[in-house]
């Protein structure tokens, strides 16, 4: 009969599979011998080649029942065994072959009758299968059965059998089987019933039927045993299974790789790694041949065990035989090797890992960006995240707090919120990690109030403070400069166990920082009683405080007590400190050789605040007599310039002198510019003179002693002291040059400067490009535009290349001689040449238009300006607005409010003044009106200035008697009227006839407005016209004495004949 078994299209062939050769012809005269040759792996998949041959059965002599049904139980094996869940990815599934639908539709109708077993053994199987779900009273499987009985093989019964799904069923119509003429005792039968059992975790009964087989005189094979081992590494019954393990070793009965890989995986999964470990050598005793499941666990298993050179040494033997590594092991071992700072070795896996094209997990991924994070390589894990992303590999909570830790260290803190807030979107945000590395990136852009926040916010959801959360939020109060948080949190991770190092020198810095060092001092002491390990930073605080306030005992005690600390041995800070204080002179001859100019630095302030002049000198000569001291002692000098101890820097340049010795140049130059700066001119001066009288006084202290003198406002004294080095014969360089002529421009000397310029460049000095931008913008400043033009002009002929300041400065010198050609050809120059205009540059050039009238011209160049990106502030936004305001283009004022609103630039009074220029040019009396009281509206109060285009724009209106309502509230806003507000008014009462309240307006101004031609000529004219002639000439020779000449042009009444044309009416209303 044709096994159809065999040839079912759900059993592709396995691995390396290949077709046997077609048998020769059989003698009929031979008889033929059958033997089982194959592996019989009935419900493992092993990974192995079925068509592997292996030795024949241990005892030929008995040669199994019935062959043909153990050939259906190895094809049923090789079917499950590419359905076994537990060889991980590399599994094999089956192949579905592709059918037609007429001949999926044959297939289905062949199963259905009964053509893959037969027709009486399908109903056989359903016959039995019917009995699922009945009562154990209801089960009858003999009068069930009674129709089957002789019908069926033994080699049937056995599928049948196989072809059960409950225990019940299987055990039942065994019981049946088993009085059957055809049955006789197998290990195959028995081998499907402990399948079954097994499956259900029927450890019992399993049991039962094996020793049952046992005693019916049926020897057990490795498939059988294998089967009773996975039975109870499925069920975790593990004492059990290690017994009959070893029950079956003394049989010398070696299962497959299948069964093994089972006991192993359940060993693991109940974190039993160190009986896996055993388990695996045992195995490798028996010779047999590991798959890459195996090797998977096996590999986890020691990792988990801390056997790193084992599970490496593992990993290797895996490589050599060929088997490729699933991710999961190159996760395990990369986590290992970043842990133990093996940055090679994990860099060594992940590039093995890559070139199998094998994507890693999101594990190794934050491994490998651990690994970057510690080793600052920041480009790579950018770079690794961005494959990430790629390859759709989706990111976890750890993952994410790495990456806000790296755009911390890179300063991008914006990506970083960008990232901690896709965390929060994405529901992943839980760990408190996560958190305070997000408060720490913004400590680091000393943002302590958004850090703050954030640990608020952890609070708010529950989640418990560690004692590095307390640490964070001692940080953040301490950079916050909160004493009274500060100590409280202090006090609070003092309750969690004894603070950390770095939480004490916090403390420490923060109470100097607030100037309370007597507070410092008792919390040193306090820590010190403790016994607290020092770190370096802890003690380089410390002993800070110590040598600022002059406690040399202390600071003595403290070095001595670090001595036998082993973690200072190494640290050149401390090593200095202990060899100045206790070393001989010749440990202090060789320390000074690789000494920690920061500890000198110290040593040197601890003498000179104590008050040891002694020590302090002798300290210096020390320095003195290294190679470099000079240029040590300098860099110490420095240092207390920086810190602004003056006292210090003083105390030593005094004792270099004692000791016939001068600080170098840029450190006297530094001095003397920082008294400078804060207007100590005497001081100065003091150093100065110290070495004036040296022959190799150089440029740098003259250029700073020039600089003093300019910042503290002696001009004079500048220019001084520019002859006095002169005279002595010392040419001054470009610097020291500009500094005279900007001193000189200042005080409004500007021949002065003029000679010094004309000088510089008859000597041809040389000269750079910012000294010809200062001498073209002197002569600017002195209205000497053609001699500002012509040092340009020479500028350019010895090939100096302007700067950006340079084409700003010159293009004022042609607008404000009018010469705009010229100023434009500067700045097309400029841009031709590449250099990158700024915003002042722009702005020069369009408030040259605007007063020139070419308005559309500078409306273009300022649309330029911000398609290069610049956006306009307020200066440009008023110039622009005051280029629109001269045409009384209002509409185009009004755009520019807006787009400065948009810019969040709020308007100014200079832009509200435009604005009402603009109404006011255009009539728009009301609007302008208006505007006015927008801006009191927002707390600007208005100048003469607003009021003054008003009322020029009402008084051309003719409508006085608003123009005097303007002018009453101008007086009531507590202003004085300027002249421009007096001389538009009386021009009004002229214009309009308005005689009696001119003269009333006049005498009521004549005693707080100087004296004016208009206003003064006008008012004969109204006293002329009003018949009061002695008044009138009482005013005339009142003119003639102040030498004021009288407009006799003017006239009473002008525009009486002829009213305005501009009407009160409004677009918006009537005044």
């Amino acid at each position: 009969m044709k096994i159809i078994i065999l040839e079912s299209p759900f059993l592709p062939p396995p691995p390396n599979f290949k077709p046997k050769p077609k048998p020769k012809p059989i003698n009929p005269d031979k008889i033929p011998i059958k033997s089982s040759i194959h592996p019989d792996p009935w419900s493992l998949s092993d990974g192995n080649n079925i068509s592997k041959p292996k030795p024949k059965s241990r005892n030929p002599k008995n040669p199994l029942s019935d062959d043909n049904a153990r050939r259906i139980i190895i094809a049923k094996a090789r079917y499950l065994s590419l359905l076994r869940k537990h060889q991980g990815p590399q599994a094999q599934t089956p192949k579905w072959i592709k059918r037609t639908p007429e001949q999926m539709v044959q297939y289905l109708e062949d199963d259905r009758n009964g053509h893959l077993y037969g027709k009486h053994v399908g109903a056989a199987i359903k016959r039995v299968r019917g009995l699922a779900g009945k009562k154990n009273e209801e089960r009858d499987m003999r009068l069930l059965m009674s129709g089957f009985v002789g019908k069926l093989s033994f080699r049937e019964m056995c599928v049948v059998l196989k072809e059960q799904k409950g225990w019940r069923e299987a055990r039942d119509f065994f019981s049946w089987m088993k009085l059957q003429l055809s049955y006789h005792p197998s290990v195959i039968v028995y081998t499907i019933l402990l399948r079954l059992y097994g499956q259900v975790g029927k450890i019992k009964l399993a049991e039962q039927t094996f020793l049952e087989m046992l005693e019916v005189g049926c020897e057990p094979d490795e498939v059988a045993c294998g089967t009773m081992l996975c039975s109870y590494a499925r069920w975790g019954h593990h004492r059990a299974m290690f017994s009959f393990y070893s029950a079956i070793k003394e049989r010398e009965i070696v299962v497959s790789i299948a069964v093994y890989n089972f006991m192993l995986s359940s060993l693991q999964k109940k974190s039993l790694h160190g009986k896996v470990i055993v388990l695996w050598r045992q195995m490798v005793e028996k010779r047999v041949a590991p798959n890459n499941f195996t090797y998977t666990v096996v590999i986890s298993s020691l990792v988990k065990e801390g056997l790193r050179e084992e599970a490496f040494k593992t990993f290797n033997e895996m490589r050599t035989i060929g088997l490729v590594p699933e991710e999961v092991i190159y996760s395990l071992l990369i986590t290992i090797s970043t842990k133990n700072r093996n940055w090679h070795e994990a860099m060594r896996l992940y590039e093995d890992m890559r070139s199998h094209r094998i994507v890693p997990s999101k594990f190794t991924c934050a491994s490998l960006l651990t690994m970057y994070y510690k080793t600052k390589d920041y480009s790579k894990a950018l770079s690794l995240f961005t494959q990430m992303q790629s390859k759709k590999i989706a990111a976890d909570e750890v993952i994410y707090g790495l990456l806000i830790r790296i755009f911390g260290k890179l300063g991008l803190y914006e990506d970083a919120q960008k990232t901690f807030e896709e965390t929060e979107q994405s529901g992943l945000l839980s760990n408190e990690k996560t958190y305070l590395a997000m408060a720490q990136v913004h400590l680091s852009s000393g943002n302590f109030e958004k850090a703050l926040s954030v640990i608020e916010v952890m609070k708010s959801r529950n989640i418990w403070l560690s004692r590095f959360a307390y640490i964070v939020l001692l940080q953040c109060y301490c950079m916050k400069e909160d004493l009274d948080s500060a100590e409280a949190t202090f006090q609070a991770l003092s309750k969690i166990g004894y603070p950390d190092a770095g939480s004490c020198s916090d403390m420490i810095n923060l109470y100097v920082r607030l100037g309370l060092t007597e507070k410092a001092k008792d919390f040193i002491v306090q820590i010190r009683k403790g016994q607290l390990d020092f770190d370096d930073e802890l003690f380089s605080t410390v002993i800070k405080v110590f040598c600022k306030e002059g406690m040399l005992k202390d600071a003595e005690q403290l070095v001595y007590e670090m001595g036998t600390n082993a973690s200072f041995k190494d640290n050149r800070f401390f090593k200095t400190f202990s060899k100045v204080m206790y070393g001989e002179n010749k440990e202090l001859e060789n320390i000074m050789v690789s000494a920690d100019t920061m500890a000198l630095g110290l040593i040197l302030s601890l003498y000179l605040e104590n008050g040891n002049f002694t020590k302090t000198e002798e300290f210096l000569k020390l320095i003195l007599e290294a190679g470099s001291g000079l240029s040590v002692v300098s860099q110490l000098v420095n240092n207390f310039i920086r810190e602004g101890d003056l006292f210090k820097a003083e105390e030593v340049n005094g004792h270099l002198i004692k000791l016939g010795s001068r600080l170098e140049d840029e450190t006297i130059a530094s001095l003397i510019s920082v008294y400078g700066r804060q207007n100590k001119l005497k001081q100065a001066q003091e150093v100065y003179a110290a070495v004036a009288d040296s022959p190799i006084l150089r440029n740098p202290i003259i250029n700073s002693m020039i600089d003093a003198c300019v910042k503290c406002g002696k001009f004079e004294e500048a220019y001084l002291l520019y002859k006095e080095v002169l005279q002595r014969g010392h040419n001054l360089d470009a610097v020291g040059i500009g500094m005279v002529v900007n001193a000189l421009t200042y005080s409004g000397k500007h021949p002065e400067a003029e000679n010094i310029i004309c000088r510089s460049i008859q000597d041809r000095m040389e000269l750079d490009t910012v000294a010809y931008n200062i001498f073209i913008k002197a002569m600017l400043e002195a209205g000497r535009l053609h001699f500002a033009a012509s040092i340009y002009e020479h500028m350019l002929s010895l090939g100096f290349t302007p700067s950006i300041q340079t084409y700003n400065t010159m293009i004022s010198v042609y607008g404000r001689g009018r010469k705009l050609d010229k100023a434009v050809e500067v700045f097309n120059m400029a841009c031709s040449l590449g250099v990158s205009l700024d915003e002042k540059a722009y702005m020069n050039m369009i408030n040259y238009y605007g007063k020139a009238g070419k308005r559309h011209e500078a409306s273009l160049l300022f649309a330029k300006m911000q398609e290069e990106g610049i956006k306009p502030g307020v200066v440009s936004y008023n110039i622009m607005v005051k280029v629109y305001a001269m045409s009384g283009l209002y509409h185009e004022v009004e755009d520019l409010f807006k787009a400065m609103e948009r810019d969040g630039c709020p308007p100014d009074s200079s832009m509200y003044l435009s604005l009402v220029q603009a109404y006011s040019e255009s009539s728009k009396c009301l609007e302008a009106e208006e505007t006015i009281n927008v801006m009191r509206k927002k707390g600007i109060p208005p100048s003469c200035a607003h009021f003054k285009h008003l009322l020029y724009a009402l008084v051309k209106a003719g409508l006085m008697i608003e123009a005097e309502r303007v002018y009453m509230e101008l007086l009531s806003a507590g202003l004085n009227p300027d002249l421009l507000c007096c001389r538009a008014m009386l021009r009004g009462y002229m214009d309009y006839g308005h005689v009696e309240k001119g003269i009333k307006f006049f005498e009521q101004i004549r005693e707080s407005v100087k004296a004016d031609r208009f206003i003064m000529s006008a008012a004969v004219h109204l006293y002329k016209s009003a018949g009061k002639k002695l008044e009138a000439e009482v005013v005339f020779e009142s003119m003639k004495n102040l030498r004021i000449s009288f407009l006799d042009e003017l006239e009473v009444g002008l525009k009486i004949q002829r009213p305005s044309h501009v009407s009160r009416a409004t677009d918006q209303g009537t005044i």
